[in-house]
């Protein structure tokens, strides 16, 4: 594992050199893993201070959550000042169940408007759709660089687990909102056709999967167009699936993806932080 982080450092700076005039978005995805008391050695009470390491060290301006109960992203915050976040639980649209939080850099970020739906038939309220298991929920927000004035925009999902059906229209009905909310200059006054746009989440599909199609109409996938870049697994399984199970991505447009990394080392005080990895990607305006 060394040998490739040195590896991937030395590439990212050789390519880096050319866009060292240009401002840097890092976003980083995670599916912290929910609070379950069941989980015996990898519970959340064991893991939290190397989450925590990960978030320090890898400094990102976005870090897209996935399965946060509120006493995590409450933990998260205290142990993170420079952090504050936008979202709301699952469950009640307050603070139940789980969270599609996105925590952004205070210093660097102030959001403009943000908002949550559903991924069911009726997405503006509380609502399960279609097959799911579960409800499931889009967490976005339309944030402005305190020092350029420029905007962004970041949307945080995680689809269901079960239900095929409900994935498929789930990236349907995120492909039109992304369309409406991101690209419809009748939806906020500082519309910018050029601002940056970030989808994160734990689609619980590979990308090869048609499911995608509407989406990489509109976006595309930042692992495939990273010049330096991996191909690992981002699901462990708490160390026992296959390296090669990907259903954690970031989509992007309006930007360049230079780096992207799939986070399995052991340099955070501890391997498995959680039963997936973190996946992250350096991007420039």
């Amino acid at each position: 594992m060394k040998k490739n982080l040195i590896i991937t450092i030395m590439l990212f700076l050789c390519v880096g050199i050319s866009f060292a005039q240009k401002d840097t978005i890092t976003v980083i995805s995670f599916n912290i893993r929910y609070n379950n008391p069941g989980d015996g050695d990898n519970i959340w009470d064991n893991r939290k201070a190397s989450v925590v390491k990960m978030v320090e060290m890898e400094r990102p301006d976005f870090l897209c959550i996935q399965e946060a109960y509120m006493v995590q992203l409450s933990y998260l915050l205290d142990k993170l000042p420079d952090y504050k976040y936008i979202g709301v639980g699952r469950d009640d649209g307050k603070q139940g169940g789980e969270h599609m939080a996105i925590l952004y850099r205070a210093d660097r970020y102030e959001w403009s408007s943000h908002g949550d739906f559903w991924l069911s038939e009726t997405p503006d309220v509380c609502s399960r759709g279609w097959d799911a298991a579960c409800h499931r929920i889009v967490t976005w927000g339309f944030f402005k660089d305190k020092k350029s004035g420029k905007y962004l925009y970041c949307f945080n999902t995680h689809l269901d687990h079960v239900g095929e059906v409900a994935r498929r229209e789930s990236v349907k009905l995120i492909t039109d909102r992304i369309k409406q909310i991101a690209l419809d200059k009748k939806y906020n006054k500082a519309f910018d056709k050029k601002a940056p746009i970030f989808l994160t989440g734990d689609f619980n599909s590979g990308t090869e999967s048609e499911i995608f199609e509407p989406l990489k109409k509109i976006m595309r996938q930042a692992r495939e167009d990273a010049p330096v870049t991996d191909h690992r697994g981002t699901f462990n399984g708490w160390g026992n699936a296959p390296n090669n199970i990907v259903i954690d991505h970031i989509f992007y447009k309006n930007a360049t993806p230079i780096l992207f990394q799939t986070l399995d080392s052991d340099q955070y005080g501890r391997w498995l932080i959680s039963d997936h990895y973190p996946v992250k990607c350096v991007f420039v305006r």
